[in-house]
C-alpha cells in the first residue's frame, strides 16, 4: 500500500508493506479482525482486506506421501496450482493446528453407523454454521435466490479441483442431478428433495462457475436441504462419466474391461445404488479386479478420501486438493489420516472408548452408557459432551402387514392410541434415561417449532392403563384362552417381536416397553439385531413393530417431503407404510391403497415447503401436518433425552456442539476440518 506525506511543499512517497503474515486469529482470540460476512469463516479477499495482510499458503509436508496412497492419482502439482483461486479461509475455534496423526473412528459396520465419521469429512454447497440458524458457504462461493424462490443460483469457486486435480464445476453439479439422481437405472425412484411438487427441476450453467436450479414451483427450503444432507449436490463427471452410457458411447466396453457386468453396473458400484456417500468402493465388492480398477473410490471434495476398503473397516487419507485454508493460510485438513474400525457389539465399542482407543464418537451412543464414560474420563484421558437429541426415541407398528388380521389391528387408530398410553413414559425416563428426558409424542417436527402448540406433544402421552384395556376391548382384542393375554378380534395368536438396534434406540427402552404392552394383555419378545438385519426386515415388510430415532426440524422438512408420505423415511430410518408406497410408486399396480388422509398430507407438505418460511401460510400448513400425524398416531413418540458425545483431549479444536444430532449431520456445524491431533 502507498501513503502519501506532504512535508514543506514537496510530496513524499512512502511505501509501507502489507503485512508479511496473516495474523493466526482464532474463534477464541480475533484479535480484533472484524468477522466476515459469514460467522467463522471468510473469502480470501474478505479476509485479507480485515486483517490487513496478503496470504501465503503452506501445505501439509506429507502431501505427497499420502497422496502416492491413492489410487490412480498424478503426482502432485505445487500447492498454489491445487488451491482454488479463492480458496475458504476457516477460523480455527481455539488454535492454530500442527499436520499430522490419525484420526481413530469406530464404526457399527459396513454403512452400519458410520454417518458419524463421515461427517467429519463431510462436504456440500453449503452447510449451517455451529448456530443452527445461519447457512453459510461451502463448496460454492455464493448463492442468490429470485424473487419467488422458484430459481436458486449458485456461484462456485474458480480453480476448485476434485481430489485427483480435474476441474470441479458446474458440469459436476448437473451431471449429479441429470445421470444420477433422475436416472432410474441409477436409482430408482427419486428423492424428494431432487423434486419440487413432485416435479423434477431443470439445471443450466451458463458458465464453470454458475449452476441455476429452476423450479416449477416455490421451493425456499431447497438450500436448507443441501445445507443438512449427506447426499452430495455434485459428483466427478469427468471420472463417472466415461462409465454412463449417456455421456460415453463406450462405455459398457470400458467397464466390462474391469470385470463390471456394464458401464451402470460400474457406475453404481462407486456411487452406490441410492444417494447414500457410504456405500463399499469397487475396492471391497470388486476385489478381484483391483488392479485394473483406474481408481480405488470415486474422486472427492472431501477432506479426506479412501485409499483402504476391507470388512474390517476403512483407511483414508487428507486430499491434496481440498479447498480450505486456515487464518494464516495452512491448507486444511490438519490430520493427515483416518482409520475407521467396525465393531459391531456395542460392549466392544464402549470398551475401546473408555480404553481410549478411538479419538471422537457419538452416534450409536446412548445414555445409558454414559455413567461409564463420565467416571473414566479422567483416566482414558477424554471428554464427554451431554448434549439433547432431536430426535425421539419413536415407535410403528406395520399398517401393511403381509398378516391380513394383524394389518386390520395394526391398522386401526385405537390400537395405535391404546399402545399409546399403555407406555409409562415416566418410568422409562427415570429408569433408562436417569429422568434427564422430556417424554414427547411424535408430531412430525423436532424441536417443535411456533406454529405447534405444545399441547400437541401431549396428546395421548398419559400413562393410563385403563384407557388402553377400554380401547382394545372395543377393537375386540379380549384374552379368549385365559392365558392373559389379548388374541387377534379373529382368534388367532399375537405376539410382538420387538426387534432392534441399538443404533437405533436404546435397549432398556425396548424391555420396558415390551412390559407396558405385556401389562395390558399383549404379549412381546425382545430381540436385538444388527443395524443391518433391522434395516433389511423393515424393506422387506417382515416386522411388526418398528422401532429407531425420528424427529426432523423444520429445516430439513422445507427441503425434504419424505417424512410426510410413505413409507415416511429413508432406508436408513424409521419407516411403516411400505405396500402404501409400493402402491403409489406404481400408480397402483400393486401394493396396497393407502387411506386417503394419506395423500392429504402429502398435499399438504407441498403447500409447506412452498410457502414463505415463518409465513402465515406455512404456520397454517404445518399445524395441519402436525395435527394430522398426531391424530392418525401413525408413529408413537417416546422419549426424548440427552445423549454422549466423546472426543479424546488430544483432538484439539472440538467445540462444544449445540446438540446431538443425525438431523444437522453431526459435525458438519463444527468445521471437523480443522481439529488436529497434539501428540
Amino acid at each position: 500500500m502507498k501513503h502519501v506525506l506532504l512535508t514543506a511543499g514537496a510530496t513524499l512517497l512512502l511505501s509501507t508493506a502489507v503485512q508479511a503474515a496473516c495474523p493466526a486469529i482464532t474463534v477464541a482470540d480475533m484479535q480484533d479482525v472484524a468477522a466476515g460476512a459469514y460467522p467463522q469463516q471468510y473469502e480470501l479477499a474478505e479476509f485479507e482486506a480485515a486483517a490487513g495482510c496478503e496470504m501465503e499458503f503452506s501445505g501439509n509436508p506429507e502431501a505427497d506421501a499420502l497422496n502416492a496412497d491413492i489410487k490412480g492419482n498424478p503426482d502432485l502439482p505445487p500447492l498454489a496450482e491445487r488451491l482454488p483461486e479463492e480458496p475458504l479461509v476457516v477460523v480455527p475455534y481455539d488454535s492454530v493446528g500442527r499436520y499430522g496423526g490419525t484420526l481413530h473412528a469406530l464404526s457399527n459396520a459396513t454403512e452400519a453407523g458410520t454417518s458419524d465419521f463421515l461427517s467429519t469429512r463431510h462436504v456440500n454447497l453449503v452447510r449451517y454454521s455451529d448456530d443452527l440458524q445461519t447457512i453459510v458457504p461451502n463448496i460454492a462461493k455464493s448463492w442468490e435466490w429470485n424473487d419467488d424462490f422458484t430459481q436458486l443460483t449458485f456461484k462456485l469457486r474458480k480453480g476448485h479441483k476434485w481430489s485427483d486435480g480435474a476441474p470441479f464445476t458446474s458440469a459436476d453439479v448437473k451431471f449429479w442431478y441429470d445421470n444420477l439422481a433422475l436416472d432410474p437405472k441409477i436409482i430408482e425412484k427419486p428423492k424428494s428433495y431432487v423434486l419440487v411438487a413432485g416435479e423434477r427441476m431443470t439445471v443450466d450453467t451458463p458458465d464453470d462457475e454458475t449452476v441455476v436450479f429452476n423450479m416449477p414451483a416455490p421451493k425456499p427450503g431447497l438450500l436448507a436441504h443441501f445445507a443438512t444432507s449427506y447426499a452430495q449436490a455434485f459428483q466427478p463427471r469427468h471420472f463417472m462419466g466415461q462409465y454412463h452410457p449417456d455421456i460415453n458411447p463406450g462405455a459398457d466396453a470400458l467397464a466390462q474391461e474391469c470385470g463390471f457386468e456394464n458401464g451402470i453396473a460400474a457406475v453404481s458400484a462407486y456411487y452406490g445404488n441410492s444417494d447414500w456417500t457410504d456405500t463399499p468402493s469397487p475396492m471391497l465388492s470388486n476385489p478381484d479386479k483391483i488392479d485394473c480398477l483406474p481408481k480405488g473410490t470415486q474422486p472427492t471434495l472431501e477432506s479426506h478420501i479412501y485409499i483402504s476398503d476391507t470388512t474390517e473397516g476403512r483407511k483414508l487419507v487428507a486430499n491434496p486438493y481440498f479447498h480450505m485454508v486456515d487464518t494464516t493460510g495452512q491448507q486444511l485438513p490438519y490430520i493427515s489420516r483416518q482409520d475407521e474400525l467396525y465393531a459391531n457389539d456395542n460392549e466392544v465399542r464402549i470398551l475401546k472408548l473408555v480404553n481410549g482407543e478411538a479419538d471422537y464418537k457419538s452416534q450409536s451412543l446412548t445414555l445409558a452408557s454414559a455413567p461409564l464414560l463420565l467416571e473414566k474420563q479422567g483416566d482414558g484421558d477424554y471428554s464427554v459432551q451431554l448434549k439433547p437429541q432431536i430426535a425421539s426415541y419413536t415407535v410403528a407398528f406395520n399398517v401393511t402387514s403381509e398378516d391380513m388380521a394383524k394389518r386390520e389391528v395394526f391398522g386401526d387408530v385405537r390400537f395405535r392410541r391404546a399402545m399409546s398410553v399403555a407406555m409409562n413414559r415416566d418410568a422409562m425416563n427415570e429408569t433408562a434415561f436417569f429422568g434427564q428426558g422430556r417424554p414427547v409424542q411424535y408430531t412430525g417436527f423436532s424441536p417443535r417449532p411456533d406454529f405447534v402448540p405444545e399441547a400437541l406433544e401431549q396428546a395421548y402421552l398419559q400413562h393410563d392403563p385403563d384407557m388402553a384395556n377400554a380401547l382394545l376391548d372395543e377393537i375386540g382384542m379380549a384374552d379368549t384362552d385365559g392365558d392373559g393375554f389379548r388374541e387377534l378380534p379373529n382368534g388367532d395368536p399375537i405376539v410382538l417381536n420387538l426387534q432392534f438396534a441399538t443404533q437405533g434406540i436404546a435397549g432398556e427402552v425396548v424391555e420396558l416397553m415390551g412390559q407396558d404392552w405385556a401389562d395390558v394383555g399383549i404379549q412381546t419378545t425382545v430381540k436385538e439385531v444388527t443395524p443391518d438385519e433391522y434395516r433389511s426386515a423393515q424393506s422387506s415388510n417382515q416386522l411388526d413393530v418398528l422401532m429407531w430415532l425420528k424427529g426432523q426440524p423444520v429445516a430439513i422438512h422445507l427441503g425434504d417431503a419424505t417424512y410426510w408420505e410413505p413409507p415416511f423415511d429413508g432406508y436408513f430410518d424409521l419407516r411403516t407404510g411400505m405396500l402404501w408406497a409400493e402402491y403409489i410408486d406404481s400408480n397402483g399396480a400393486s401394493g396396497v391403497e393407502p387411506p386417503a388422509w394419506v395423500d392429504e398430507m402429502r398435499q399438504k407438505a407441498i403447500e409447506f415447503q412452498s410457502a414463505q418460511p415463518g409465513s402465515d401460510e406455512q404456520a397454517v400448513a404445518g399445524l395441519w401436518l402436525a395435527q394430522k400425524m398426531v391424530d392418525e398416531m401413525l408413529f408413537l413418540g417416546t422419549v426424548v433425552a440427552p445423549a454422549p458425545i466423546y472426543s479424546r483431549n488430544a483432538l484439539k479444536n472440538v467445540t462444544e456442539f449445540k446438540t446431538w444430532s443425525y438431523e444437522y449431520y453431526r459435525t458438519y456445524p463444527y468445521r471437523a476440518a480443522q481439529w488436529w491431533l497434539d501428540e
